[in-house]
């Protein structure tokens, strides 16, 4: 099939979990035998040099960027409190990206046109307008649930009142949008549950998918086991979790393992991070290889309490043959069986008596590691996961077809 894929940001290089998703599709389907196109808005906040990217995969893809402004700006900010507008959505929205669309649809014919994230669905129309290629789009979460959660858990009541205001107006446009598209691909079982019972539109769950044979695990976890968390700190579930795991266990974890070591990896790191005082806390930043960083450290926690979809970070810690001690709203969407191979610790208590009995007993470690690798082995394959996707597009294609000749 020729698939055209539109993404809110650039799917390589693939350094977060956004663009490890949609990247681990691209590759996926071009191994495959599909032919696959990308587009992608190249944003202030993720840019990416084209030049950066390697020949082979730009060849392959016929990448191309249009570039976009997504900071928020106060004025446009305030008027869209008078609005039911969705800002989340509204700074997605480029007119010299819809006029390309339009040109490189007038140009090539698609089979699929498939929507990274509800953040490209302000397209649709020129989709409609200039082919008849089934579109589809993945889900990489239920994007309001994710705002709910966090609105929920906003103490500032002028702040929690605004993020109310957001949460209404993205609800409203990610309702809108299920029927008009033409196939739904969800990350997660739970994700696709909810979107089943609001659409009639046919809905697959399709969770993130590694190639296997690039994971290299180290299953052995030394005498001093050490922990680690990687992931974008400019993603609030992110900053919320680590500092809920600095301010309300390390401390006590301390106590009682004085030696524990905790090192903290990713893109972005706010200022009130970088400058932490926190014993025995070090603050990486941004690595070059996260599988060497992974690889050079032993237990993965994930303290995450807000957000919708999967962890990929998480399906690579375990691809890796890592332990991970996260949360059940981290652990969302993967197929687990909790203490064999991954822990749930969803309060102060059980994340520190999990860090503290994993550091004195690294042999659990190591066995619950081996267990997590063999999990990926069987279900997250990505070779797999793109076979499923194919079955997927073939019916609604044939689907398609014969709506046009009714």
């Amino acid at each position: 099939m020729n698939i055209l894929m539109l993404c809110n940001k650039s799917p390589y290089p693939p350094s977060e979990g956004g663009p490890m998703a949609m990247n681990s599709l691209v590759t996926g389907l071009l191994e495959a035998g599909h032919t696959v196109k990308v587009m992608a808005l190249n944003s202030n906040k993720y840019h990416v040099d084209l030049e950066s990217i390697p020949q082979d995969y730009r060849d392959k893809t016929g990448i191309e960027f249009v570039d976009v402004n997504l900071s928020v700006r106060i004025s446009e900010a305030f008027k869209n409190l008078f609005s039911d507008e969705s800002y989340h959505v509204k700074r997605f929205i480029s007119q010299q990206f819809k006029d390309r669309l339009a040109e490189v649809l007038d140009k090539e014919k698609f089979d699929i046109v498939q929507l990274e994230m509800i953040y490209m669905a302000p397209y649709i129309d020129t989709i409609r307008a200039h082919s008849d290629a089934v579109i589809v789009l993945r889900a990489h979460n239920v994007e309001h649930l994710i705002w709910n959660r966090i609105a929920k858990k906003t103490v500032f009541f002028a702040k929690r009142w605004y993020i109310n205001h957001l949460v209404r107006t993205l609800k409203k446009y990610e309702m809108s949008v299920l029927d008009r598209v033409d196939g739904i691909a969800a990350i997660t079982p739970n994700d696709a549950l909810f979107f089943r019972r609001v659409t009639a539109t046919p809905v697959i769950d399709l969770p993130f998918g590694v190639n296997i044979n690039k994971f290299h695990p180290v299953f052995e976890v030394g005498d001093a086991p050490t922990f680690y968390h990687i992931g974008s700190m400019d993603w609030m579930p992110n900053q919320e979790g680590i500092k809920w795991l600095l301010n309300n266990v390390w401390s006590d974890v301390l106590k009682r393992v004085p030696d524990a070591k905790l090192y903290l990896a990713g893109r972005n790191m706010p200022k009130w991070l970088t400058g932490t005082k926190k014993k025995n806390v070090i603050v990486v930043g941004e690595v070059p290889d996260a599988h060497e960083f992974v690889n050079g450290n032993n237990v993965a926690i994930v303290p995450l309490f807000s957000g919708s979809g999967m962890r990929i970070k998480i399906i690579e810690s375990m691809a890796l043959g890592k332990t991970v001690i996260t949360t059940t709203v981290g652990a969302e969407g993967i197929q687990y069986s909790e203490m064999d191979d991954i822990i749930i610790a969803d309060n102060e208590p059980k994340m520190i008596e999990n860090i503290c009995r994993l550091y004195k007993h690294p042999e659990e470690a190591e066995a619950i590691g081996l267990n997590a690798r063999r999990l990926i082995e069987e279900i997250y394959d990505n070779k797999k996961i793109i076979n499923r996707l194919g079955i997927f597009y073939n019916e609604l294609t044939t689907k398609r077809k014969i709506t046009i000749l009714d």
